[in-house]
């Protein structure tokens, strides 16, 4: 691998997988590097890794929001600063709706509308149905046919 392709995945580790702020960084065209991305499985490979290595450190700051954080800094005259963040009613939620479906934890209802394996295009037993409704059935045929 070139030192251009090692220098924007350095690049891209350190921007968290941005790709807008790894290429400026380094002046990298974006249309070079999506070049590389598609062209070159072992850089895709390394540019995945990244980016699963993003989503988990961004997983990690959801949850210091869920169990809310305490942090310590120091003032102008070295002394210490404690700063609680309490927990975040609104990363709880968002969890939930994204990880809790399974329990029922949805904003709306979701519906399977799948045929259950049934072609859609299966032809359909006709046999049942009465004379006025075979009627029908072939004047919207033609009518479908007309246009």
């Amino acid at each position: 691998m070139d030192n251009n392709k090692k220098d924007i995945l350095v690049a891209l580790e350190k921007y968290k997988g941005i790709v807008t702020n790894a290429c400026g960084s380094i002046g990298l065209a974006r249309s070079t590097y999506y070049k590389w991305l598609n062209d070159d499985a072992d850089f895709k490979a390394d540019v995945d890794e990244i980016q699963e290595t993003a989503i988990d450190f961004v997983e990690g700051k959801l949850m210091e929001k869920i169990n809310g954080v305490t942090t310590q800094t120091y003032n102008s005259k070295g002394e210490p600063v404690i700063y609680e963040q309490p927990p975040s009613d609104t990363a709880i939620i968002f969890y939930l709706k994204t990880k809790g479906k399974k329990r029922g934890f949805v904003e709306r209802s979701e519906f399977d509308h799948t045929t259950k394996g049934d072609s859609l295009n299966k032809p359909k037993d006709l046999s049942m149905l009465s004379d006025e409704e075979l009627r029908q059935m072939a004047v919207i045929q033609k009518k479908i046919n007309a246009e």
